[in-house]
């Protein structure tokens, strides 16, 4: 029975055989004969080799020229040949061995030297020692830090805060955070470069609008709006977020807030805001550019900025809503893997948000000082005023370039040189050109505080129009 059963088996096939198309039988003869030349022929051919002769080999490596490890860097170059201070940069500094009022470091409120701060952070270095040898996951808590965040996290009117010991590495940390691949981020491109380390750690999808350009930023936005009804599945993972400053490191613009948050709500998408130069500044009690536009600080998302400005300390801080802020203390890389800030810097920094809470008159000043010497900067030759009124570092641009980038900073520099032999300092904003996203025009940059006496703002004025003259005419 067995054997009558495979014969039968085989004569069917071959009626499926005979039956089957001939463009089947075609294919499957090609796929036969395939195989068997896998299976017969080499996978590779055996090259033959060659062996060179030991003057061979020496010649090679003679001529071999390895790359160099490093551009090579002129010896000129100004990252080369710092200023040299000594003594505290206050009011008046002492570059180089000379005296000069102080229109460079970006010590806002004047409380870099004051009496009150430094006893603070006295009293913090004999009870705590100079450091803290840990991150704050690590012994690196102290009960400083905890009380810092309180304090900010009340005085900003939020939720929480969390503090990073290095202000550069506050925002760039907050973004990967939150942002990853995939993730779209629309970013200003004037943005700082700490922004733009941030997002570079974060490999999100960049899109640059052009600067305080909302008509810009929203084409972007309705753009993906498009992009993501095409593929709604995607979409409803992909987080998307608005990165801005207050007031603009590079340009010393601020920001149109009131606007963003109208396509914040539009459009669906998280605010993210960089403060480091409107914290202390703006806003009637210096909470920043919620404060001075009356927004509700509930509709950003996040709120970073560092206290290397206004509070005259190190560090930086991040403050939001609680679930945001506790995100960080298990993701944000500043936090969990440097160690925390020194005891008594935090000291300070708290001892200066007292100052800042008991004379609110102090931000008026600023503000009125910021606005005499943009008002006297006016209508310089050869040079345009970069920025808002009020803000308290503004940029000197060249209102014609020389031609190059090279020779356009060597100009500004002897404009600096001048005034700084004439008792003023100031400094040229500087860039690492190479990897800037959008690299701004050179320019000197003028920081205003209030300890500036209104004859000193004017004397700077002054000096700075008499350079021009001298300089580029």
């Amino acid at each position: 029975a067995a054997g009558v059963g495979q014969q039968w088996v085989l004569v069917e096939m071959v009626q499926a055989f005979y039956e089957a198309p001939a463009y089947h039988l075609i294919l499957e003869g090609i796929l036969i004969l395939w195989i068997i030349r896998l299976l017969f022929s080499k996978t590779y051919k055996l090259q033959e080799r060659s062996d060179l002769t030991l003057k061979e080999k020496e010649e090679l490596i003679e001529e071999w020229q390895p790359e160099p490890l490093v551009p090579p860097v002129p010896k000129d170059h100004p990252a080369l040949n710092y200023n040299i201070v000594s003594g505290p940069p206050t009011h008046k500094i002492t570059v180089n061995g000379k005296e000069c009022i102080n229109f460079a470091s970006f010590n806002f409120l004047g409380l870099l030297n004051n009496e009150k701060v430094k006893s603070a952070a006295q009293a913090s270095l004999k009870k705590y020692g100079v450091g803290t040898c840990g991150p704050r996951g690590f012994y690196g808590t102290f009960d400083v830090h905890l009380e810092l965040e309180e304090r900010l996290a009340k005085f900003m009117r939020t939720e929480e805060a969390i503090i990073y010991s290095y202000g550069f590495a506050t925002i760039a940390s907050a973004i990967p955070a939150y942002s990853k691949r995939g993730d779209i981020v629309f970013v200003d491109e004037a943005a700082c470069f700490a922004i733009q380390k941030g997002l570079q750690a974060s490999r999100s999808n960049i899109k640059l609008f052009k600067h305080n350009d909302m008509a810009d930023l929203e084409r972007l936005l309705k753009e993906q709006e498009t992009e993501d009804q095409k593929n709604p599945r995607k979409a409803r993972v992909t987080r998307r977020f608005i990165v801005v400053e207050g007031l603009y490191m590079n340009t010393g613009d601020i920001c149109p807030l009131p606007e963003l948050i109208k396509l914040k709500y539009k459009y669906k998408v998280r605010i993210f805001l960089e403060e480091s130069l409107s914290f202390g500044v703006l806003g009637e009690h210096g909470r920043g550019i919620t404060e001075h536009f009356g927004i509700n600080i509930d509709d950003i998302d996040l709120i970073s900025a560092n206290m290397e400005n206004s509070l005259a300390s190190i560090g930086g801080f991040c403050c939001g809503r609680s679930f945001i802020i506790d995100h960080q203390r298990l993701s944000g890389q500043g936090y969990c893997f440097s160690a925390s800030l020194p005891p008594l810097l935090a000291a300070a920094a708290i001892e200066a948000l007292n100052i800042m809470e008991d004379n609110p008159d102090i931000f008026q000043t600023l503000r009125a000082k910021c606005e005499r010497i943009h008002k006297a900067l006016q209508g310089i030759s050869g040079l345009k005023v970069v920025g808002e009124s009020f803000s308290p570092a503004l940029h000197l641009q060249l209102e014609e370039s020389c031609g190059s980038r090279e020779n356009d900073v060597k100009l500004l520099k002897r404009v600096v040189d001048y005034c700084m032999n004439s008792g003023i300092a100031l400094t040229q904003a500087r860039y690492l050109e190479k990897e800037e996203k959008c690299l701004p025009p050179p320019s000197i940059r003028v920081v205003i505080t209030v300890e500036q006496t209104e004859q000193e703002l004017d004397k700077a004025a002054s000096l700075l129009k008499e350079a021009a003259q001298s300089v580029l005419n």
